[in-house]
């Protein structure tokens, strides 16, 4: 009798915890469906659908306890564009750490709210508007951002360092949003211990797999994770290697602050009409919160800050510098960015470094694997010039990672105020040894 009764609790228990798991499902189905709605016609960037998916995003945190930095608006921008000037914002909220000093310190925890919006199309001499609903793309992280933020506030107490939840506008539009956040609106960027983007996260199985990566090799946040998966926790993420997404963690890495990049990778329906509600895996999703809330809570309550990654002593302090005269801006203040062929500075990751890129024969022989950090301009010939690498553990690697730059074809130069300008450019390029 005692152990059929002790098996009735132990049902019980687990009844409630599926109960529990179900219902935040339910949640993150739900922000989902109404992101990816076509009433805000794809999320675009500037667009009335935007400003909708903002104020809901403002609503969810302000019901879920947390104190809000902006108002139901945002914290609004603008993007001065060659005909027009687009206005964006951002959504941004705290739950203030419990101890009287490091609550001084933070975590931000960020996802972005825009998408790409729509297309006109012409089919049988109609006009058909197409919607690129943007489940995943990013309707997923900013769910998985809402949920996390409800946890967290429900149980401020636990956390010593304070906690910052923000929605990121205008991703699409060269990551003016998350640039703007860390640039502009917040002051103490040197006191952001890390800073996690949460991207793509409705996947699941084999080929959609929880991943995470870092900007640059970080021991403690490998450390962090490894640690949590010794806890026993149920959904680990395994590090990311390859090719580096884009994302909105982009301008805090330029600002030497640590990055964490969560995804699940990018679907075949990204991008695409068919990116909708009913193709994400809201359970996975729910994994992936109690992940974050997790990780969040160790980097909140260490005894110090993450380190900075290594910087090199000739590496320049900011984004903008001055060459004889002739300004160099970064890539979130012109109108139109350089373009390499028809894409980003991820297509220019995707199609030209790793494409070309050799391991170099000497850390390939003793195992060397690491992150180089390259600085380079696109001139207003669209050429590549001043190619340098910034960060790394490796001069072979460093030297690798110049050559295949430095060799790059020629970009369509950036545009500022009508007129060609000189861009400057940091990015991370992962060198990874194969598991045998």
């Amino acid at each position: 009798m005692r152990l059929t009764a002790a098996i009735l609790v132990l049902l019980s228990g687990l009844s409630v915890v599926a109960q529990a798991q179900n219902e935040e499902a339910v949640r993150l189905e739900d922000h989902v469906r109404f992101l990816s709605s076509d009433s805000l016609w794809g999320r675009q960037a500037g667009s009335a659908g935007e400003l909708e998916a903002a104020r809901y995003v403002y609503d969810c945190l302000y019901d879920a306890g947390v104190s809000m930095l902006s108002g139901r608006e945002g914290q609004v921008f603008s993007i001065v564009k060659k005909d027009d000037t687009l206005t964006s914002r951002n959504i941004v909220g705290v739950v203030e750490g419990y101890d009287d000093v490091l609550k001084n310190q933070y975590i931000v925890l960020g996802a972005n709210m825009d998408h790409i919006g729509t297309n006109l199309l012409t089919v049988d001499g109609a006009t058909v508007m197409q919607i690129y609903h943007g489940a995943d793309d990013n309707a997923s992280g900013t769910a998985v951002m809402l949920e996390v933020a409800r946890r967290v506030a429900a149980s401020a107490f636990l956390f010593k360092r304070s906690v910052i939840f923000v929605g990121f506008g205008a991703k699409e539009q060269g990551m003016a949003g998350s640039w703007y956040f860390v640039n502009r609106t917040f002051p103490y960027a040197d006191s952001i211990s890390v800073m996690l983007d949460v991207r793509m996260v409705g996947g699941s199985g084999p080929m959609s797999r929880f991943t995470y990566y870092n900007g640059t090799s970080s021991p403690e946040i490998n450390s962090l994770v490894d640690g949590l998966s010794q806890t026993g926790a149920f959904y680990i993420p395994e590090r990311g290697v390859g090719v580096l997404p884009s994302g909105d963690y982009l301008p805090f890495y330029e600002k030497n602050i640590p990055v964490v990049l969560f995804t699940t990778g990018q679907s075949r329906s990204v991008r695409t009409t068919s990116d909708t509600a009913d193709l994400l895996d809201y359970e996975s999703m729910d994994y992936v919160c109690d992940f974050l809330y997790n990780f969040i809570r160790e980097a909140a309550n260490r005894e110090l800050m993450i380190d900075r990654p290594r910087i090199y002593p000739e590496e320049s302090s900011g984004t903008v510098m001055t060459d004889g005269g002739d300004r160099v801006y970064s890539p979130y203040e012109v109108d139109t960015p350089p373009r390499f062929f028809r894409g980003d500075v991820g297509s220019f990751l995707t199609e030209w470094v790793y494409t070309y890129l050799k391991y170099p024969d000497v850390p390939l022989s003793q195992g060397v694997s690491g992150t180089i950090t390259v600085e380079f301009i696109v001139e207003k010939d669209g050429s590549v010039t001043n190619v340098r690498a910034v960060r790394g553990n490796d001069q072979y690697l460093e030297d690798e990672a110049v050559r295949v730059i430095a060799a790059s074809p020629k970009w369509k130069p950036g545009v500022f105020g009508g007129e060609k300008v000189r861009v400057k450019y940091s990015i991370p390029v992962e060198f990874r040894l194969k598991k045998r």
